[in-house]
């Protein structure tokens, strides 16, 4: 323990050091984004730097500062959305300057989900790579922390969602300050109901005209008002101490694998 390598407490010296050591870094990808009326916006910023941390701590592996800003599509107080180009572009930027440094392992640690922002992440590592056939022995790579832990993964296939008892249960465990469970709501039903069934039912599809050639216009459904899919209910500190320790030894593992070869 007592390993951690992050690179904006570092120095010039601390780092080249440390290359010699190890050649892996995580990326902690976030967003600035609602959750609710009981969780503040940097929840995916939190869940993926923590998660980095703690496996840094036990592995030695370097982390690179958050990025903060992503695409949700979301669009209620709060949420910051960039073009997903802008995106894309930003962590091609940085995984370039990472190689050149000597990095070889580049880990794209995701503390936020959505369809937009993967599809964004996954395009920036693959054209990062395909631009660049020069780099021989770089792995590039995209792990979302939810697959790290067989909990979170078995409960959210229910119906626990943004904002629900998974992600507040961790923030309870990370940063218990910036909870306020009484202030906690919901959206009306059938909305309520609706995101639990389907997230993305947050966004209505409209065309003036209805033809295939026509491409939708994406709004947010106007009755949203807290953006909660899923049910707090039993939210615990233990509950994202397990999903926590699940998550940091499956990426230790998987570090520990990349490595290896």
């Amino acid at each position: 323990m007592g390993r951690e390598r992050i690179i904006y407490n570092m120095t010039v010296r601390d780092i080249v050091e440390g290359l010699n050591e190890t050649q892996t870094v995580i990326i902690p990808i976030g967003m600035i984004e609602q959750h609710g009326f009981h969780m503040p916006t940097s929840v995916d910023i939190h869940n993926s730097a923590e998660i980095a941390r703690r496996t840094s701590d036990v592995t030695g592996t370097f982390v690179t500062p958050s990025v903060h800003y992503n695409i949700s599509g979301g669009m209620l107080p709060g949420t910051i959305n960039i073009t997903p180009q802008v995106f894309s572009l930003m962590l091609m930027d940085i995984m370039q300057s990472l190689v050149m440094q000597g990095f070889k392992n580049i880990i794209m640690l995701l503390g936020h989900g959505g369809l937009e922002s993967g599809t964004a992440t996954t395009e920036a590592c693959e054209f990062f790579q395909w631009l660049r056939p020069e780099m021989p022995g770089v792995n590039i790579c995209i792990v979302p922390f939810w697959d790290l832990s067989p909990t979170y993964t078995e409960m959210s296939a229910k119906g626990d969602w943004h904002a629900g008892l998974l992600e507040t249960s961790m923030m309870l465990y990370w940063k218990p300050e910036l909870v306020k469970l009484d202030q906690l709501a919901y959206d009306d039903e059938p909305l309520r109901s609706q995101l639990r069934d389907d997230p993305y039912s947050f966004g209505m599809k409209l065309k003036n005209v209805d033809h295939k050639f026509v491409v939708p216009r994406i709004i947010q459904n106007p009755v949203l008002k807290v953006g909660v899919m899923g049910d707090v209910t039993g939210a615990n500190p233990e509950l994202g101490k397990k999903i926590a320790d699940e998550c940091i030894s499956g990426l230790a593992a998987f570090i520990a694998e990349l490595e290896a070869k």
